[in-house]
């Protein structure tokens, strides 16, 4: 459970946002009882929740809230959301201030290929603390971290199949790409972002051409690369162990 790591924060005022995994009531309780919100999504785990918020927008006319379209990784897409209160006092969860409905179509640039995805959650927000704009806000900047690292490391180096596994070598492995990207994001003519979605190289600034795939001189011990002493020194510096 999620509840133990929360402790030592300071969540006053504080809203915490969870995929469908923690769409739990006892957490609600919890986040409540801390004085802080919740934005929650609600998929399959929770099929009565789910059904309950589908059947209250079926039928929904025009959104509260859409977002401009946007064309990014490849993809022209747009959001709308839809919120009602309207199940506040008959919905089994703790502190509901509004459930909502947010529809994302897509079209991929190169294919012409048309997608929608549909999701639904639950906030303890009110409308009077978050509109439909910023309940979108919210859902959106859940996946920051996601986006901003997880993703980097998988993507770049297929982290999650990885079969470092005995001794340090995990910690090692990880405060190396860690630090690496720090660099680069740092060093880059493009933000660290942007460049990870776009490219598996980059030109540093001021620096050679450096490769980033699976065997990269950046990661796998080549001097090819400038970025490779200053990486590996800062990962001995951070564990103490390579």
């Amino acid at each position: 459970m999620v509840i133990p790591l929360l402790e030592p924060i300071d969540m006053a005022g504080k809203t915490i946002t969870a995929d469908a995994l923690l769409t739990q009531r006892k957490l609600a309780s919890y986040l409540i009882e801390r004085n802080a919100d919740y934005v929650f999504t609600v998929k399959g785990n929770q099929p009565i929740l789910r059904e309950d918020i589908r059947l209250i927008f079926e039928g929904r006319a025009k959104p509260d809230f859409t977002e401009p379209l946007t064309l990014a990784h490849g993809r022209i897409e747009q959001r709308s959301i839809w919120t009602s209160t309207a199940l506040n006092d008959y919905l089994d969860f703790p502190g509901v201030g509004q459930v909502f409905v947010i529809k994302r179509p897509t079209i991929e640039k190169t294919t012409g290929e048309t997608k929608s995805e549909t999701v639904y959650g639950i906030t303890s927000h009110t409308p009077g603390s978050a509109d439909a704009a910023g309940v979108l806000a919210f859902n959106r900047g859940h996946w920051t971290i996601e986006n901003g690292c997880h993703s980097i490391l998988d993507w770049n180096w297929d982290e999650d199949r990885g079969t470092i596994r005995t001794g340090h070598g995990p910690e090692n492995i990880t405060a190396l790409r860690r630090f690496a990207i720090g660099a680069i994001k740092a060093k880059s003519r493009v933000s660290g972002v942007n460049y990870f979605g776009r490219s598996a190289t980059i030109i540093l600034a001021g620096e050679p051409r450096c490769s980033l795939g699976a065997e990269s001189p950046v990661f796998w011990g080549g001097r090819g690369c400038p970025w490779w002493g200053r990486a590996r020194e800062g990962a001995r510096r951070a564990t103490g162990v390579v």
